[in-house]
């Protein structure tokens, strides 16, 4: 059990304040002022609203919104808390979800698949389970990136909204239910959560809520099938074509997860960015004009995630020593709560929030080793609550995971239907994924 003392606290332009601090072999975790959760709090509603209601406010202005927001948690903790050391530690984390984020996208940008040929719905249904499992392996940024647009030119005299909704559901979100390689699941990672404890915990949870999605897929893909034109469906009984440009992008592909699964930290981002760098580089221009490659959406992922590690660690800090008042106790509880908010705002805080909170629920802080060792071992029930709510449920809306509003962005460059916010909400992710999440709380989070 961690030790409780009290320790004097100078906030800026406050008085002097006593306050708890956790004193756990060398990680110090400060009690701030819940004032200073605000900044998390706004950041979040700014990344949910803002692309939505005031989208050309919110490009000309994401970086500074999020710079501005992340330097109040930065000062407070520096000034105020005389924590600098803390902040240095999640400057660390930072740096590591980039590299890997980063490298990803990048790869996946430098591989073009060419799709001739309209699919038929079993070859649809086929390609979102691939997809699914491949936002394991290279993140759901990268798959999402790296799919969309074959997936676009294989429907493309038959695309409605169906088709846009599902491949977020599949690829952008459920994807990454099992393996660390992107949000939400590699900021667990970065804290110590073993890189394959999410595919051998949670795999039952992730199958079953993957074969009710896309057995509902094919069922509405089908019937769209027989209402489209005779020229259409007799245009899908040839075989589709297939060609991949830039193949050789596997290889540092490979590199990136062979890094992240084996080498120590610094090497392995260092190998990572030389990865993204001999990608980039090798990559002949036309494969990157093919997939309209551009640094734009990395660039904003960044600035916006800087916000977020810095103002979130007032939030988890408070989470990890007020968690018994928050009224948290069952796995359910975790399931539902991390992703309703994951599904609102950004599934990636939402899950180290929460994880925080359970931490928190046991007296036990994320920033230790040993304290991640005994929590994995002894309640790792909350853990498979709280991953599979945050990545599952960020498909609620366009707002719940970095990449579905980039798959939408795409969507309407190509000129094809997609459906608005309240659109998508209402008649795809409501009536079809909220069943399904009722299921699988049902069957495993009845306890």
């Amino acid at each position: 059990m961690p030790s409780i003392c009290n320790a004097t606290i100078y906030a800026c332009g406050m008085p002097k304040r006593i306050k708890p601090m956790l004193l756990l072999a060398g990680t110090t975790v400060v009690d701030p002022d819940p004032l200073f959760i605000l900044p998390f709090a706004a950041l979040l509603l700014a990344i949910a609203l803002l692309p939505v209601f005031l989208k050309h406010h919110w490009e000309r202005h994401y970086h500074t919104i999020s710079a501005g927001l992340g330097s109040i948690a930065v000062f407070y903790y520096g000034f105020g808390l005389k924590a600098w050391g803390g902040m240095l530690h999640v400057a660390g984390e930072y740096s590591s979800f980039m590299a890997v984020i980063g490298a990803l996208f990048v790869i996946s940008g430098g591989i073009h698949i060419r799709v001739s040929r309209e699919a038929k719905p079993w070859v649809n249904t086929l390609f979102l389970l691939v997809g699914a499992l491949l936002g394991n392996v290279i993140g759901t940024t990268g798959a999402s990136m790296l799919l969309i647009r074959p997936w676009i030119r294989m429907n493309k005299y038959r695309f409605t909204g169906h088709h846009l909704a599902f491949f977020v559901f599949m690829v952008s979100n459920i994807g990454g239910g099992l393996i660390p390689l992107g949000p939400p699941l590699f900021m667990g990672y970065l804290k110590g959560v073993p890189f394959w404890w999410g595919l051998e915990h949670c795999w039952r949870g992730w199958c079953v809520t993957s074969t009710c999605v896309i057995t509902v897929f094919y069922c509405m893909d089908r019937m769209n099938y027989l209402k489209a034109p005779r020229a259409i469906r007799e245009a899908e009984t040839d075989s589709v074509k297939w060609q991949v440009d830039g193949l050789h992008n596997a290889i540092f592909m490979a590199v990136v997860l062979v890094a992240v699964v084996a080498f120590p930290p610094g090497i392995r981002e260092l190998a990572m960015v030389a990865a993204a760098g001999a990608s980039y580089f090798t990559t002949p221009k036309p494969v990157h004009d093919s997939n309209e490659f551009t640094f734009g959406p990395i660039k904003e992922v960044a600035w916006i995630f800087a916000g977020i590690f810095a103002t979130m660690t007032p939030a988890l800090d408070y989470m990890v020593l007020h968690a018994d008042g928050l009224g948290l106790h069952s796995d359910a509880q975790f399931y539902w709560l991390s992703g309703t908010l994951s599904g609102v705002l950004d599934n990636a805080p939402t899950y180290l929030t929460f994880l925080a909170a359970a931490f928190g629920l046991e007296h036990l802080t994320l920033d230790n080793a040993a304290h991640m060792h005994e929590f994995i071992a002894h309640h790792g029930h909350y853990l498979v609550a709280i991953s599979l709510g945050s990545t599952c449920f960020g498909a609620m809306t366009y707002i719940g995971n970095g990449p579905n509003l980039m798959v939408k962005a795409i969507a309407e460059h190509s000129k094809v239907r997609t459906p608005s916010f309240f659109g998508y909400v209402v008649r795809f992710s409501v009536p079809v994924l909220v069943p399904i999440f009722c299921l699988v709380a049902w069957l495993f989070f009845r306890g």
